[in-house]
């Protein structure tokens, strides 16, 4: 692939084996970096903020994320086989224009994520430079983003590991001064058990790590082939729960100091809770690597998803590079625009995008999983993902009615700000509507790809020498 200052050459096409690198353990320090950041103290807050004591919120947040990080882990554990990004193998399930369903909505996903981050991450930014405009540290944390997803794979994985270390000596302190400063009696002291809230921080939890799903395999598509199955799925597992946990128990923790001002700013209590001065400006530094590394996932695999959507329907199976830089700059100027025009509120919003997210994308979680594990086992033939007239065809009608009604039948099982489901009502307001979309449309879509699909007797990949150069 050439010295890891170069800009990457690859995008949508097939990994070939002799650009093959890298190892497990990238994996690891990639997700736990990408966890360790304030937007996951923000999301394990709002399981306290909505009704839960701190320690039961905890519990709740890991349950969520051990069952999230499962599935989102599997999906990882693709990339090395395929050689592909995440949202091209979805083609196999539901066809190469049909796939532009699921792929629509995660590029909305995309945005959401990058300019609910951005605003943060520009509130840190204007810290360090000690300035009021909150929109000149939205741009330059926009700019920084532009720079490491326009270089690609390497520095994303090199920017991980940074993060990695930045995040473990950063979120140390942080949390040996919420114990220093509050006791442990006073963050979780006399917990009482609600069950609805309970169910809400398992939601919060679950969804941080399903919405991973569709570009998680973009990171690990460039390990060997014969990389194991089983060891990229644990380096990714470990990596993002364990950073995804620190981060949300943080949170939880903050939230539950009482009158702590945590909601209305974010940034600006973790830097006085680290002590002002020097070592809030170290901590601000924390806050934007962090954020930096998740965002440039979002730009990444955005860039990613908008080419897979595209490449659809102009039949392309190479793209050059400044194309790709071009979808990663048209993307994040868009999320730079929502980040300057939505950042109020924040909290809230971020709520309701989370699981809204959840109700989108558990469906074509469960089906790509299924499909890939247990109807095709892990045979899926690569050239006819790029061929409209192949294999998988234009459009897979089982994938995408089993799509739309794992989608809907979460509605009633909602718990929204503008909507709450019947069933939500009758089980007191707990937000299961995940739960029924995984198992639902799981349990749809198996017997009907059975009976419907025709995997490959064994993979078919590209040769080498028609992997486009």
């Amino acid at each position: 692939m050439g010295a890891a200052t170069t800009v990457e050459r690859r995008s949508i096409e097939p990994i070939p084996a002799e650009e093959r690198h890298g190892s497990p353990r990238s994996q690891f320090t990639l997700w736990f970096g990408a966890n360790m950041q304030i937007t996951a103290v923000v999301d394990g807050a709002l399981a306290v903020v909505f009704g839960a004591d701190a320690m039961w919120a905890i519990i709740g947040l890991l349950i969520g994320n051990v069952a999230g990080g499962a599935v989102m882990a599997l999906h990882s554990a693709q990339g090395p086989r395929l050689g592909l990004p995440q949202m091209i193998s979805s083609r196999a399930q539901f066809g190469v224009l049909g796939a532009a369903l699921p792929l629509v909505l995660v590029i909305i996903m995309y945005l959401g994520f990058a300019a609910t981050g951005t605003v943060l991450s520009g509130q840190a930014i204007t810290k360090i430079l000690h300035v009021d405009a909150s929109w000149i540290g939205i741009v330059i944390f926009g700019a920084l983003t532009f720079v490491v997803a326009a270089f690609g794979y390497r520095w994303i994985h090199a920017l991980g590991r940074v993060a990695t270390v930045m995040g473990i000596l950063g979120f140390a302190w942080l949390t040996y001064k919420l114990f220093a400063d509050y006791g442990a009696s006073t963050l979780l002291g006399d917990p009482q058990f609600d069950g609805v809230s309970f169910l809400l921080a398992i939601s919060l939890g679950a969804g941080w790590q399903l919405t991973f799903g569709p570009y998680v395999a973009d990171y690990s598509r460039y390990l060997p082939e014969d990389t194991p199955e089983r060891t990229t799925f644990l380096s990714t597992f470990a990596g993002s729960v364990v950073g995804s946990m620190w981060s949300m128990t943080l949170g939880a923790l903050i939230a539950s100091v009482p009158k702590n001002g945590f909601l209305g700013n974010q940034v600006g209590f973790v830097g006085d809770l680290a002590g002002g001065g020097a070592i809030a400006f170290v901590i601000y530094c924390v806050i934007v690597v962090g954020k930096l590394t998740v965002n440039t996932l979002n730009a990444y695999g955005g860039s990613m998803t908008m080419l897979t959507t595209a490449t659809g329907f102009t039949r392309s199976s190479v793209v050059r590079p400044v194309l790709r830089m071009a979808c990663v700059f048209g993307f994040l100027a868009a999320s730079v625009l929502v980040a300057l025009v939505a950042s109020a509120d924040f909290l809230d919003s971020f709520k309701n995008f989370v699981l809204v997210l959840l109700m989108v994308f558990t469906p074509w979680s469960a089906i790509n999983l299924v499909d890939y594990y247990l109807v095709s086992r892990e045979r899926v033939d690569v050239p006819a993902l790029f061929d409209r007239h192949g294999r998988y065809g234009a459009w897979n009608v089982p994938a995408l009615v089993t799509y739309v009604v794992g989608v809907v039948a979460q509605i009633p099982f909602l718990a929204q700000e503008l909507y709450t489901g019947p069933i939500t009502d009758a089980l007191g307001g707990a937000d299961i509507s995940w739960i029924i979309g995984l198992l639902l449309t799981a349990a749809i879509y198996y017997p009907w790809a059975k009976r419907t699909s025709n995997p490959p007797e064994q993979m078919i990949r590209y040769d080498d020498d028609r992997v486009p150069a």
